[in-house]
């Protein structure tokens, strides 16, 4: 008799273990008496505990511990959900709106877009960076800014046909295998979307806040909100949305046209919560420029598109320091 109520209990742990574990009992309902509900309930709370508990250390474990960069005080990440919504052109307006506000501040800028880099184009750069005598790579510089970018490293033409974990390794040869020398502000150019390269960078790097880039058009606003909800997903301070080509005014009459829509950006930055750092009009004078590889903040300063730029530079400064206090 003891024998038997001891497989019974055996029976009855291996059923319970198994609905744990698959969601699908091993043994029939049938095999279960009603004076064993409630000890199988008991152990079926405890067994789910114990496994979310080993999840959860698993998952600490999995996940890389911050370090800064070295010299680095504070990184800015410049996103988008999606491309074409001139993010890139952005992020290096926007470096040199920082330091053109104050010309105490040290600013550099990384392209974290290794299939599509856009950085050596925008910012006038090409070659291959020097080593240092510890074997780390020398920014380009141009306008005051170093600049990394994989298209420092490949044939301005190749394309870049890697897998993930081949990516993963460049972005982080690029991040730690550079001498940024001391700066204030590393502004990062993200690639657009929400895959490997940011959460890699996001979970490796201590980000001090996210912009987010976006034209006021209801398809390019749904991808915008995707990104701007990884980083908060992430626990990256989102700082606000920069509204890019939000207006065209036509050279002739000055008639403006809102051709992507009109303060899509704003409404979207209104249901987030988050702020609007600014609007960038859709202008000649900033494709041209960033076209010959002089940007309009250098190029033209006194413009009302450099303008633009500087202020969404300033606002993202104010916002840095709020979320310091």
């Amino acid at each position: 008799m003891v024998k038997l109520h001891d497989s019974y209990k055996r029976l009855l742990q291996i059923y319970t273990l198994s609905s744990n574990i698959i969601g699908t009992p091993l043994l029939g309902s049938r095999f279960v008496p009603a004076h064993q509900n409630r000890h199988e309930i008991r152990f079926k709370n405890t067994g789910e505990r114990a496994l979310q508990e080993r999840q959860r250390q698993h998952m600490a474990r999995g996940l890389p511990k911050q370090k800064p960069i070295a010299g680095v005080k504070e990184v800015i990440v410049v996103a988008s959900g999606k491309g074409g919504v001139g993010k890139s052109t952005t992020a290096v307006n926007l470096a040199l709106g920082l330091m053109a506000n104050d010309q105490s501040k040290s600013v550099g800028l990384l392209d974290a877009d290794v299939y599509g880099p856009s950085v050596p184009k925008l910012m006038n750069l090409k070659g291959n960076p020097e080593l240092t005598d510890k074997n780390l790579m020398r920014p380009l510089v141009n306008f005051g800014i170093p600049c990394m970018s994989m298209g420092f490293l490949v044939e301005e033409v190749a394309p870049i046909v890697w897998r993930g974990l081949m990516v993963m390794s460049a972005i982080e040869k690029l991040v730690r295998q550079v001498d940024w020398g001391n700066l204030d502000y590393l502004v990062i150019d993200m690639p657009p979307g929400t895959g490997d390269v940011q959460l890699s960078i996001t979970q490796n790097i201590p980000i001090a806040g996210a912009v987010i880039v976006s034209t006021p058009q209801d398809i390019a606003l749904l991808d915008a909100r995707r990104g701007a909800e990884m980083f908060r997903k992430v626990n990256v301070p989102v700082l606000g949305l920069v509204q890019n080509m939000s207006v065209f005014q036509c050279p002739k009459c000055n008639h403006q046209t809102h051709i992507f829509g009109l303060d899509g950006a704003k409404e979207l930055a209104q249901t987030l919560g988050v702020e609007m750092l600014g609007d960038i009009p859709l202008h000649l004078n900033i494709r041209e420029t960033s076209d010959k590889g002089q940007p309009v903040v250098v190029s033209s300063p006194d413009s009302p598109e450099a303008e633009a730029y500087r202020r969404v530079a300033a606002a993202v400064v104010r916002r840095l320091a709020e979320h310091l206090r």
